[in-house]
């Protein structure tokens, strides 16, 4: 199959361009570089051995998209493109209803322009808000506690109104937990801009001595240590997991809603120890007040995801620290700096 992946430079976009070229799909990577790189897609192509053809365009330039579904022969979209800095979107929300909302809008009517009705969306498990108790299943109640999320929780909505209203789409929403790890290769990894929000890069950015030290964010939540509990999930994991969800995708009709994580949880503190025995070094921290919105637990119920999907995540914590470190050692300033030059 020829499979359109929007976003596809991203974090999560090349992993999952590795594993879909190792499937035997034909890809087309379609993005505007403006939270990637192009050095990325190189390296995918230096992991694979094969061709990546891309097209540098925003999703919302219409013209542009249009002649991507008129001159390919498109059979699938995996739909990554969306700015996603939670901050940012309560100091910017129409930055994000615009270029997240709109932009899925554009691309949705041209796919149903061009007849292309299979989709596999990338959605979070933001969508699941403050109130639920774990592990969240599928079917819960769905909320959003800032614009980011909101703005996925939307685009869920306008694609379950769009299968609606036409049988023959075929929609997967995937909804991730949280995405960490590298390639085994240590050529592809998360790369964040300036000073990185997630937990994970944090912690390797102090380890190679990039940021002085970790804040935890509250360790007086009602946890096994006081820290909160995320399910973090090997970003492989999550790439095979969108390798799955297109061959769900291309043979059965409708929406669905997938959770894509490990189904257990882990704390900040396990988390730092884990990588402390990666890096072999000890991460100075500091314990500071919490968060305005962070809730005590979050992880997964991925029992639907293994049954409809055959997927199941296999990387573990230890798996997941150890990927990292070799990516962070390898590219301490990320795609800025090629491989080569760093080995010198």
């Amino acid at each position: 199959m020829k499979i359109l992946i929007t976003g596809g430079a991203g974090y999560i976009g090349t992993h999952t361009c590795v594993e879909l070229l190792n499937a035997g799909h034909d890809i087309l990577v379609l993005d505007n570089f403006s939270n990637s790189k192009p050095e990325a897609l190189e390296r995918v192509g230096e992991i694979t051995g094969k061709f990546i053809e891309v097209c540098e365009a925003d999703l919302q330039d219409r013209a542009t998209l249009e002649s991507i579904f008129y001159q390919n022969e498109i059979d699938a979209v995996i739909h990554f493109a969306g700015l996603k800095a939670v901050g940012e979107s309560v100091e910017k929300p129409l930055k994000y209803y615009h270029n997240n909302v709109a932009g899925t809008v554009t691309l949705c009517e041209v796919m149903d322009k061009y007849n292309v009705r299979n989709l596999v969306f990338s959605s979070s498990a933001t969508v699941y808000g403050e109130n639920n108790l774990v592990p969240f299943t599928e079917d819960l109640p769905l909320s959003a506690t800032n614009p980011y999320g909101r703005s996925k929780l939307i685009i869920e909505e306008i694609l379950r109104d769009t299968a609606a209203s036409n049988s023959n789409w075929s929609v997967a929403l995937l909804r991730y937990f949280n995405p960490v790890g590298a390639h085994n290769s240590g050529l592809i990894g998360e790369d964040p801009s300036g000073v990185p929000n997630n937990l994970m890069p944090y912690i390797s950015q102090v380890a190679v001595g990039k940021l002085p030290e970790l804040q935890v964010f509250g360790d007086d939540y009602p946890t096994r240590d006081g820290t909160g509990v995320r399910d973090y999930i090997h970003v492989v994991d999550l790439a095979l997991g969108h390798v799955r969800a297109l061959e769900k995708i291309v043979t059965d009709r409708g929406i669905e809603a997938y959770n894509l994580g490990t189904g257990r949880g882990c704390s900040v503190l396990e988390l730092v120890k884990s990588f402390e025995a990666a890096c072999g070094k000890t991460i100075p921290f500091k314990i500071a007040d919490r968060r305005a919105g962070d809730i005590a637990e979050c992880y997964a119920d991925v029992t639907k995801a293994e049954r409809d999907l055959g997927w199941k995540a296999t990387f573990g914590i230890d798996d997941m620290c150890m990927s990292t470190w070799k990516w962070q050692t390898l590219n301490p300033t990320g795609y800025e700096v090629t491989k080569k030059e760093i080995t010198v």
